[in-house]
């Protein structure tokens, strides 16, 4: 796998000329379990990294890395090679919670970890929190958010418990085995998460994330900007302004068509309408909001336009509902209320494809 991915690397710089012409603000390990990586292989991906494309000097490199794979000597390496980010999937630091999420560490790793972090001199991490499981009463999501701000964490991504399709938790739900998500209890425990974050100083940046003054993730804030960005490995995606790319999942086909030097990949490419659309839904979900006038400069005037006279029809029905702010000329930005609606109200503002514009 290891050699696959470096042969992707050299074969994107070789025909992606602009992706390696590009300085690179962020590099990110993650997608799956690299900190089971040893700290050669990751040192050795980093060593590659650097001599086909442009780093730059003060690059946020990030890790992720399960509570439970990391260790003080590891740190310590993972220093020496040019790690200075983590993001490590703490979901609870009650042991319950964790036993029904069946993760592999337990409460006791989920607190150690952070102060290991902490101790080795890393002052950029992020912690990610589930809430909404039937084990999390408000009582006890109180207790978790508390301590990630006693901790004086610098970033904290929090997600509503999903049931994913053909899982084994939907088929223990649909058996009975397991209760149901209750989707009016995620929604009060997340505005209860807006509102001890706020009270703690930390910016509430997009909808899932919360940073500390100065630690936003540039990583995922790139995503959220609808900057280019290159993905390698399976599953990996990519995105050049104009298409959007995923290589295939497969592990063993992935590497069989690397050993071929070919890049196994599907690939979309966007039209005029998604992007602004893809824009319309990401930029909502900031703390920036939906800006009409950079739609009316990178879209055009009559989009803009358009797009305001959609805003007059639906704002003040969502004002009026304390969904969302701004000013209806210039920018459209979500409440906390708001936010629990986010992906239905972008929705309304999106353009129809078969519209001429």
């Amino acid at each position: 796998m290891m050699e696959a991915m470096i042969n992707e690397i050299k074969i994107v710089t070789r025909h992606y000329a602009k992706a390696a012409d590009s300085k690179i603000a962020s590099l990110y390990f993650g997608g799956g379990t690299p900190s089971l990586l040893t700290t050669d292989e990751i040192k050795k991906l980093l060593d590659v990294v650097y001599q086909y494309f442009k780093v730059s000097d003060d690059a946020e490199i990030t890790l992720e890395a399960n509570p439970d794979d990391i260790t003080e000597k590891k740190l310590d390496e993972w220093k020496l090679i040019g790690i200075n980010r983590f993001s490590t999937g703490i979901q609870s630091f009650k042991q319950e919670d964790l036993v029904w999420m069946n993760r592999a560490h337990n409460a006791e790793q989920a607190l150690h970890c952070i102060q290991l972090i902490k101790n080795a001199g890393f002052h950029n991490y992020s912690v990610d929190l589930i809430y909404g499981t039937p084990t999390l009463s408000d009582e006890d999501w109180k207790k978790n958010v508390q301590t990630i701000i006693d901790l004086d964490v610098p970033h904290i991504s929090c997600y509503a418990l999903t049931v994913e399709p053909k899982t084994a938790l939907q088929k223990m739900i649909h058996l009975k085995q397991e209760k149901e998500v209750n989707a009016e209890k995620q929604a009060s425990q997340f505005l209860l998460l807006m509102n001890w974050l706020k009270d703690a100083g930390y910016e509430h940046y997009e909808i899932s994330n919360f940073a500390k003054p100065g630690y936003r993730s540039r990583h995922n804030s790139s995503y959220w900007q609808n900057k280019s960005y290159t993905g390698i490995g399976p599953s990996a995606h990519s995105f050049d302004g104009n298409c959007r790319r995923w290589n295939v999942s497969n592990n063993a086909a992935y590497i069989q068509s690397l050993k071929k030097n070919i890049i196994p990949f599907e690939e979309e490419k966007l039209s005029e309408i998604q992007k602004l659309n893809e824009y319309i839904m990401t930029s909502l979900r900031t703390i920036e909001g939906i800006d009409l006038d950079f739609i009316k400069e990178e879209f055009g005037e009559l989009k803009s336009d358009i797009l305001k006279a959609a805003s007059l029809k639906y704002f003040n029905n969502y004002q009026s509902l304390s969904l969302i702010k701004g000013d209806v000329n210039q920018k459209l930005i979500l409440t906390d209320e708001g936010k629990l609606f986010a992906d239905g109200i972008a929705a309304e503002f999106f353009f129809e494809e078969q519209i001429k514009i």
